[in-house]
């Protein structure tokens, strides 16, 4: 791999878009201060100004890892960036960004189309609005880019699948490191910790989502937005999904009937329990235990 610069621009076969997602282009640049960026051997289509910037045909995920710079678009308004932060541009929008003239940056990138990242856009897991991810320096997102540069450098039967591989690696960590930090060390972290550990301590008993909010002082209508947006789950859903976990973990290792169990864990009656176990897991408690158990035997024999 060069000091300075490393780019590769793939070809994409018909059959690669049917994998769902396919890489257009992956590498690195090391600028230093005062430098012209971007550099002038990139493809036309890829060169812009940072006054004028460009609208590209793809998705590109882009991991700052030294220096400092400025990022704005058609949906984000100017915002300093600097290493730690990655940014996610999207196919048709317009943007522009560009390291400190004097400081320089260095930076890898991949891009990327094809229809697992556009239903991901439409889940809203990723939109236009927000962005930027501050993931932090962290080695592993290092070695996936370095990755995808070797994998498209060698260009071996099914390079393409790998990258995929590679990009839905990167796209996990930026969604998933780019929430945690947005809550870690703060007073909103601290609260759903206290919750968590309250739903775990309690988890043999009615719990009501209510209580837990009187239990941390704070209305039941912040609360469970709070709790919706740190987990994905309102409060009921996830207590329950808790207790079903944990009916699971008895039907598999203990020797408790189904009604003890459903007494246990605090559900109003057996035969509830065995409707939302049901409704959750596709199968009967009893039916549950004889799979996990190794009691399911082949019909046809």
């Amino acid at each position: 791999m060069e000091d300075s610069l490393h780019l590769r621009y793939l070809i994409v076969s018909e059959k690669d878009m049917q994998w769902g997602l396919s890489v257009n282009t992956v590498g690195f640049q090391n600028i230093k201060g005062r430098e012209v960026y971007p550099p002038q051997n990139h493809p036309h289509s890829y060169l812009f100004s940072k006054e004028k910037g460009r609208i590209l045909k793809e998705y590109q995920l882009l991991y700052i890892v030294r220096g400092k710079g400025t990022f704005s678009s058609a949906h984000c308004k100017k915002t300093s960036i600097s290493e730690g932060h990655m940014l996610l541009l999207f196919p048709g929008e317009w943007h522009t960004y560009y390291p400190n003239e004097d400081e320089g940056w260095m930076e890898y990138w991949i891009g990327f189309i094809g229809m697992n990242i556009d239903n991901r856009v439409e889940a809203k897991f990723f939109n236009r609005e927000n962005p930027i991810f501050d993931v932090g320096m962290n080695n592993k997102l290092i070695d996936l880019y370095k990755e995808a540069i070797d994998i498209a450098a060698s260009q071996k039967f099914g390079f393409q699948i790998l990258l995929a591989g590679v990009v839905n690696h990167l796209l996990g960590y930026a969604f998933a490191l780019g929430k945690n930090s947005s809550f870690e060390s703060s007073e909103q972290d601290v609260v759903m910790n206290k919750a968590r550990s309250y739903i775990f301590k309690h988890i043999y008993e009615q719990i009501y989502p209510e209580d837990i909010a009187e239990y941390l002082n704070i209305s039941y209508s912040s609360f469970r937005r709070l709790f919706k947006n740190y987990t994905g789950f309102s409060p009921a859903t996830y207590i329950l999904e808790q207790k079903i976990n944990k009916c699971k973990e008895l039907l598999t290792n203990s020797n408790y009937h189904s009604g003890e169990i459903a007494f246990r864990m605090g559900f109003e009656s057996p035969d509830y329990f065995c409707t939302v176990f049901k409704r959750k897991t596709g199968m009967t408690p009893l039916e549950y235990r004889n799979f996990t158990q190794g009691k399911v035997y082949d019909i046809f024999k």
